[in-house]
This record gives C-alpha cells, structure tokens and sequence, in this order.
C-alpha cells in the first residue's frame, strides 16, 4: 500500500484548506441541484394503487399519512431475492440501516415508507430482527412497475393535494447511496428542507433554520397537513414556477 506523504501540521492544514475550496463549490452545487428539483414539473397520478399494510388495505394516498408529502423506496425483500426469507437484499438492507428518525421529516410535513412484494407477515418479521421503524407496505399492483423499480431500487417523491397525488422526483442507482439522512430525503422532494436560505419558487413555505430542529421525541403532533395547504395549492396551479 502507497501512503500519501507524512507532512508537518502546518503542511498538512494548508492541504486541508485547498480542498476545502473544492468541498464548499461541490456543496453549492449540491444545493443548486436541489432548487433544480424543487422546479420540475409535477406528473399527475391517475391510477388508483393498493398497498397492504399492518391495518390491511391501503392506497397510495393512505401512505401519505395525513402528511403533504411522501417518499417511497422502494426495496427488495420477497421470494427469489436472495437471502429470503430472513433478510431483504444486502443494498436495500445497507439502506435501511442508514434511515434517520423519521420524527425530523414529519416535521417537514413529510412521510418516509418502504414497499416491497413481501408479505407483512414477513415485512414486520424482518424489521423486528434488524430494529427498523419505518412504515413497510406490500406492493399489490403495478406500482413497482409503473414507477421504475420493478427491477430494481429506487425513491420516488411525490406530493398531494387534497385528494389528488403528483409525482416529483425519482432516484435510483447509486442515487440512493446518498439516501439515509434527513437532508438527503428533503434534498429529493418538491419542498426541499423549506428554510430561508433555500433558493426556492415564491410562496414555497420556508422556516428559519435551525428553529424548527428538535429532539425526536419533542416534536408535537405532524400528522396533517393544513399549515401547507394553500401554499402547495398555488404550486399545483403552476409547478414549474
């Protein structure tokens, strides 16, 4: 193995510094991408999905929880995958360790689900086993199909408005690397993290950050999405503001 160079503290914080100028340019970038995202045009659902969760049948709008957004990954855990049927497949699984409290994005108004064609009695087996918290559904239709992971991972975001649901985002391959953290989820939706500094289409709801940071068990009640309404009813009448 061919170490870099041993160097003085002083060589070794310049170093640190010149590629601190890159890692601030790739963060910028990063955010630029992110206003990009908040700007696609929206697709609207029109198919009616079912999903089968702990309380039986549900539909894609169900998944939301009563919340303005949603996330779907969709991952690998049925029969042929391999591992079945102790584990769900070791990327999806890599993932789903990764997944931070959900509590900080429901106060984003956002909910985080997992989708599979296992079922739940398999679902709630394995997350018991390997401690994991998120809402985890049986995929009953095309969904996986229509939205790009029939054959593989991926995340899909979407948004609703009363009733009617829109997709806004979709990531897959190693897209989902970066997947796990808050910011990371946020990043993906059409709301973004919904703070000041964020560079975002006018009327888009934006808190100061920071003030709206809590520990996971301090966060009142984010089921319901009123505070949102009206500014994601005027997002829905131009989305590509």
């Amino acid at each position: 193995m061919k170490t870099p160079p041993i160097v003085s503290p002083q060589e070794w914080e310049a170093a640190r510094q010149q590629l601190l100028v890159k890692e601030k340019a790739h963060t910028r970038a990063r955010d630029a991408l992110a206003a990009e995202r908040r700007r696609m045009p929206w697709l609207a659902v029109e198919k009616q999905y079912e999903f089968e969760g702990p309380e039986g049948s549900a539909s894609l709008l169900d998944l939301f929880d009563g919340r303005r957004q949603l996330i779907v990954y969709r991952a690998f855990f049925e029969p042929g995958v391999f591992g079945w049927p102790e584990h769900a497949c070791r990327g999806c699984s890599f993932l789903a360790d990764q997944v931070a409290h959900l509590a900080h994005l429901n106060a984003r108004d956002t909910t985080l689900v997992f989708a599979s064609r296992a079922p739940q009695a398999d679902i709630e087996r394995l997350k018991a086993r390997m401690g994991w918290a998120m809402p985890w559904y049986t995929v009953k239709d095309s969904f996986d199909t229509d939205f790009g992971v029939d054959e593989w991972h991926g995340t899909n975001a979407f948004i609703r408005d009363g009733g009617q649901v829109f997709r806004t985002y979709f990531i897959n391959s190693r897209g989902d690397e970066a997947m796990g953290s808050t910011w990371s989820y946020l990043d993906v939706t059409a709301l973004g993290r919904q703070e000041e500094w964020e560079d975002s289409p006018e009327g888009y709801p934006q808190t100061p950050p920071y003030k709206w940071w809590n520990w996971h068990d301090a966060y009142e009640d984010t089921t319901g999405s009123a505070q949102w309404s009206n500014v994601v009813d005027r997002a829905v009448e131009s989305p590509t503001t």
